[in-house]
């Protein structure tokens, strides 16, 4: 260490010890914060309050935020959706994928993890438990649509929840760059499926 403080070269003493700020201008015991008149160790004397460079935005960086994705995954199939909610686990485009499929009369069943929706052109028996007729499945081993007779039992299916973290404009806490991520998303699914 003493071979260092020794060191004939200043810019390697100031590079391994550092500097002291005071022979920069800057008065430590000031109650004022430092930024606003130190711009860089490099740069001669205190400078004015404005250190900030003058610069010019182009007019192509100035966009507007992207609609909300539920507002787009209003036109897409229902095939996308499935995609979008068994690809995508914990994100908030499952979530939102989820909803959607609700909107659509589609239900989740906790025990099989598929999807199922009734089957309109049949007829229906209903208890306070369950219910029994034909519904149609969604198999997404197959990727493909499946009419079964079936026994519903009302507690093995999910309840229906709002997308979380969203409010219904599309502002989340994290800000429009997260709606931007997920809009990128579906248009990416949306593009790659051909819709």
């Amino acid at each position: 260490m003493l071979g260092v403080i020794r060191m004939a070269d200043q810019d390697a003493t100031t590079l391994t010890l550092g500097r002291d700020l005071t022979t920069l201008g800057l008065s430590l015991n000031s109650a004022e914060p430092l930024h606003g008149t130190f711009a860089s160790p490099w740069f001669e004397g205190p400078t004015s309050s404005d250190v900030e460079a003058e610069f010019h935005v182009p007019a192509c960086y100035n966009v507007q935020p992207p609609p909300p994705v539920q507002a787009k995954l209003g036109s897409v199939l229902d095939e996308t959706l499935f995609y979008m909610f068994y690809s995508m686990p914990r994100d908030a485009l499952q979530d939102a994928a989820a909803v959607e499929l609700y909107n659509r009369h589609w239900r989740y069943h906790k025990e099989l993890r598929l999807w199922l929706m009734k089957d309109q052109s049949s007829e229906q028996s209903k208890t306070p438990t369950f219910e029994r007729g034909s519904y149609i499945f969604f198999d997404p081993n197959s990727w493909e649509k499946v009419k079964k007779d079936f026994i519903v039992m009302y507690d093995a299916l999910e309840e229906r929840r709002q997308v979380s973290g969203m409010a219904p404009n599309g502002n989340n806490a994290e800000g429009h760059c997260r709606m931007l991520a997920i809009w990128l998303m579906v248009w990416r699914v949306v593009t790659m499926l051909g819709c």
